[in-house]
Order: C-alpha cells, then structure tokens, then sequence
C-alpha cells in the first residue's frame, strides 16, 4: 500500500504520547501495514513488547535502545546512554533503507534531543531525507522547535490532572 507520508508529533507533558503512536501502529497492522518501533529511553518489559511479540509481529517490531534506568540529569550524560541512542538511530536509518515499513515511530526521541544525549542533526537528517512515502512518529515531551517545524501534524498532550501527584506508582498494564 502506497501513501504519502507525513511527519507526526506528540509531545506534551499529559500522559498518552506513547499509547497514540501505538494506537496509530494497531490501526495500520490492521491495515496491513509494517511498523517499526524504537523506543528510546527505555529498556524493560512493558506490555506492548509482549503482545506484540505474541500477536502482532508479522506487523509490528518494536525495539529498545535505552538503558533500565531513567536518565537523570544531575548525573550528567553517561557514554553507555549515548550508545543505546545511537544504536536506535542506526536502527531507523536501517529501517529506512530496508523499505519494508509504512510507519516508524520514534518514541520519546524529544527527550533524548532535550537532555542532548545525541545531536539532534542525526533526526533532522532523518526527518529532511524522509521518503515520500514513509510515515514518522516523534514522542515524547520537550519537541524541539527544529522537530515541531518540520512536522505536518503536532498533538500536544496536556496534564490536567495526574494521579502521579498523588503519588500513584507505575501500574504494570496501564503505564508499562
């Protein structure tokens, strides 16, 4: 199936960037359209991993170059973040190449370019030798200004209300 393809953005600081950008792979899988998944930032079993390796992975690769840990910024960069990233932007420019997806989704990449893990001239190399038709998914919070005026579509999530201020943890099955 032929398109074209167009840059998409979700940032924001409400929750829900991630879950869109895999409603968006859910609807295209039952389409018939390949997905390529790299989740920045992020190394563990969240529950899409699974269902996806279950169910869905004719369709839907999604894979991990981050480290277990959340990055924190007083510790400063560490050379092992910067190569998990670095290893997930390879990952997209070989997927790129190999022509075999519709959509690729590059989660929470915002804020890897926020704590300037990687330059962000690698993504907007992705993003300005786009094929034509070839959809990209950007997340996560803090989008550039460089990322927002390349993108065709900008959804911004807004918090609200948060049951994180409550001190709500991570539910396994809702938030990972």
């Amino acid at each position: 199936m032929k398109f074209k393809g167009y840059i998409q953005v979700y940032t924001g600081n409400g929750k829900g960037k991630t879950t869109a950008s895999l409603g968006l792979a859910l609807r295209a899988a039952g389409r018939g359209l390949n997905v390529f998944m790299a989740q920045f930032m992020k190394k563990g079993e969240y529950g899409e991993l699974k269902i996806v390796e279950q169910k869905l992975s004719d369709f839907i690769t999604i894979k991990q170059y981050g480290l277990p840990d959340f990055h924190y910024s007083s510790k400063g960069i560490q050379q092992k973040e910067v190569d998990a990233a670095l290893e997930g932007i390879k990952a997209v420019n070989k997927a790129i190449e190999s022509k075999k997806y519709n959509i690729i989704i590059m989660d929470e990449i915002n804020v890897l370019l926020y704590f300037k893990i990687i330059d962000i001239d690698l993504v907007l190399n992705i993003l300005d030798n786009k094929p034509e038709d070839l959809e990209l998914i950007l997340t996560g919070r803090y989008a550039p200004d460089e990322i927002l005026k390349r993108a065709d579509l900008i959804t911004e999530m807004k918090d609200i209300k948060h049951y994180f201020n409550n001190k709500v943890a991570a539910r396994e099955g809702i938030e990972f």
